[in-house]
């Protein structure tokens, strides 16, 4: 078996790290499959799918978690009410304890909130007062 460039692939069970989901990573311990020693990527063997895909969605479950208490934290610094959040930045009352939640992430509402975390004295900007 060959990688995309040609490099021929090793058979066995190695680490398989899981990288930068929100700079968390988690190591899938003894992957058996073709594993290219050039990228890192692996054709798993039956059953090592499933579990590289568990370990992924814990990983990304604690994302979520970690992003929802950041955000949370940030909206307090700003001394907003999840109402004033959900006006500010769309979706209404509710919308934004979806975001404290974990259940949803909109990319550009969690980076200006962060760059509101760091600089609150654009808060009054944003809000066009």
């Amino acid at each position: 078996m060959q990688c995309d460039d040609g490099t021929l692939l090793g058979h066995g069970a190695k680490d398989v790290t899981i990288i930068n989901i929100d700079t968390l990573e988690s190591t899938v311990s003894a992957v058996s499959g073709w594993h290219c020693p050039v990228c890192a990527e692996c054709e798993f063997d039956d059953g090592e799918g499933q579990r590289y895909s568990e370990a992924l969605s814990a990983l990304r479950k604690l994302a979520d978690k970690q992003r929802a208490n950041e955000l949370r934290a940030i909206r307090k610094k700003l001394g907003l009410r999840q109402a004033d959040a959900g006006k500010l930045f769309g979706g209404g009352v509710s919308a934004f304890s979806d975001y404290e939640c974990g259940k949803k992430t909109d990319k550009s509402t969690v980076l200006l909130l962060k760059l509101l975390g760091k600089h609150p004295e654009l808060l009054r900007e944003v809000q066009g007062v």
